[in-house]
């Protein structure tokens, strides 16, 4: 039997949610906490601007277990640093059976509770790395001494819990660590396929245009040195391998095909619904809803989604 509640409702069963542009939403994003020990020059804090109050177990586990009886059979839970809550290991021993769940950390804080949080229920984790140098990674996380050490720890210990495969989120920053692709390809590579690389292009939620890199000519990077190309069904994404490792390149900005093919739902830490995570007029309060009402609730968030991210860049084609 499963150590996880299997809730109210089947994802074989479920009357799936589908937005008005063919899109069956299958995931949930949650973020548990809007608090984080690190302060990235880059956080876009889930596209959530607000300082609220955290919800409930009950609250989350509610949301969720409603989600999955409307067929959302994925859950990704984040923050903020999701590892700041202390009760994470009741939210996942009360969660339903879903296909996956996973958790985006930075890692700081994760030694020691690997193992618990591997038994209560999680699948996985991503894990923010942006660097392998102390001294870049302090300044890019403005953080104390010390730190980053916490994080290499924390990604053996997770390797070990066997919360894999562990996906390293490393956001491109222009003249800061965007010539460090090939030395973290290499860190991957020790854990014998246990842990692949994640590049994200930034996102300019912190106004830091100089740091944005030039996505096409990462991508054409990539290809030329790429013994495979794998394109993943969800977005459409493609995974590159290198010299026996996996790296994927994720690319939300001036991406038609990215939002065209999103089937996630997200999920504010003081518990509201947001069909996208780049509109900022979305949002739909779930936070006092009792389970009877949050279907419903549901079904107008996903109403709300819009085809694609309307925005105006001058390297969308790579100029």
């Amino acid at each position: 039997m499963s150590h996880k509640d299997t809730g109210s409702g089947s994802s074989s069963t479920a009357p799936f949610l589908t937005d008005l542009h063919g899109r069956t939403i299958r995931s949930l994003r949650m973020s548990i906490t809007d608090r984080c020990n690190l302060d990235c020059i880059y956080c876009h804090n889930e596209g959530y601007t607000g300082r609220g109050n955290e919800m409930s177990v009950d609250t989350i586990v509610n949301i969720v277990k409603v989600a999955h009886g409307l067929g959302i059979d994925r859950l990704k839970l984040s923050g903020g640093e999701p590892l700041l809550r202390k009760d994470l290991e009741d939210v996942l021993l009360r969660l339903p059976d879903m296909k996956d769940i996973s958790l985006t950390t930075n890692a700081t804080l994760i030694k020691g509770r690997a193992l618990s949080l591997k038994e209560a229920g999680l699948d996985r984790v991503n894990i923010s790395l942006d660097t392998l140098d102390p001294d870049k990674y302090r300044r890019i996380t403005r953080s104390k001494r010390g730190t980053f050490d916490s994080v290499l720890d924390g990604i053996h210990e997770a390797v070990d819990a066997g919360l894999t495969p562990v996906k390293l989120n490393m956001v491109l920053l222009k003249d800061l660590n965007d010539n460090e692709i090939e030395d973290m390809l290499e860190f991957t590579r020790s854990y014998n396929g246990d842990v692949i690389l994640q590049l994200i292009e930034l996102m300019d939620f912190r106004d830091v245009p100089q740091h944005r890199i030039n996505a096409w000519e990462v991508e054409r990077s990539l290809l030329s040195v790429s013994s495979g190309v794998l394109v993943r069904e969800l977005h459409k994404r493609k995974k590159y391998i290198i010299n026996g490792a996996e790296v994927e390149f994720v690319r939300p900005i001036d991406n038609t095909e990215f939002c065209a093919n999103c089937n996630r739902l997200r999920v504010t830490a003081d518990g509201k619904l947001k069909p996208c995570l780049l509109v900022v007029n979305d949002l739909v309060d779930v936070s006092n809803a009792g389970e009877g009402e949050l279907p419903d609730l549901f079904r107008l968030a996903v109403s709300k989604r819009v085809p694609f991210y309307k925005v105006s860049r001058s390297n969308k084609n790579g100029s």
